[in-house]
């Protein structure tokens, strides 16, 4: 059985590492999003695709 400083330490790393990889990510999603293409200009993006009309039947 190892030791309770052991063990502190193991969790330290862990727990260092984690937050090491959220550091990471935040940074990937924070460059993603001025690389983002948008449709034509002066089109809404929320509504961009929908077609007016009756929509498909979803079966499910």
């Amino acid at each position: 059985m190892q030791k309770q400083g052991a063990l502190k330490r193991q969790k330290e790393r862990e727990r260092q590492e984690k937050q090491r990889e959220k550091d990471a990510n935040r940074l990937a999603r924070r460059t993603g999003k001025g690389s983002a293409v948008s449709g034509t200009p002066g089109e809404d993006p929320d509504i961009a695709g929908i077609v007016p009309g009756p929509q498909p039947a979803v079966i499910e």
